[in-house]
């Protein structure tokens, strides 16, 4: 059964960072790629970075571009978000997903497997 499992999230004051990172089990996500989306309080789920499979192309939002980084790690756990500048509106559950295509890395509905998320609060 596949799992992942976010964490790393909590509360940070605006300007600071967290390092997000996505334990995963019942699958080879060491060759699969990876992303990380959010939600927060009353929206939608939103993209917020992507990797490709081989780790040579990644992907972000316009909203994170330059504060986020997204890397890839083991298979235990194949990929981390780097937040740096956190600002409040960065406020979200973030959730890392897997999509096996390798294709369409920044939308959602792409990615098949989604990890349980873990809350990031920055306070202003």
């Amino acid at each position: 059964q596949v799992q992942l499992v976010a964490s790393g999230g909590g509360l940070v004051q605006a300007g600071g960072s967290a390092r997000l990172s996505c334990a995963a089990s019942g699958g080879t996500f060491s060759t699969t790629a990876m992303g990380w989306f959010r939600q927060a309080p009353g929206k939608e789920r939103e993209f917020v970075a992507a990797i490709s499979r081989g780790g040579s192309a990644t992907f972000y939002a316009d909203s994170v571009k330059g504060r986020f980084t997204i890397s890839r790690g083991n298979a235990k756990n194949p990929v981390y978000l780097q937040m740096d500048s956190l600002k409040p509106e960065d406020t979200a559950v973030y959730y890392c997903a897997a999509n096996p295509s390798n294709t369409r890395l920044t939308n959602t509905a792409a990615f098949a497997y989604w990890g349980q998320g873990t809350q990031v609060t920055v306070s202003s």
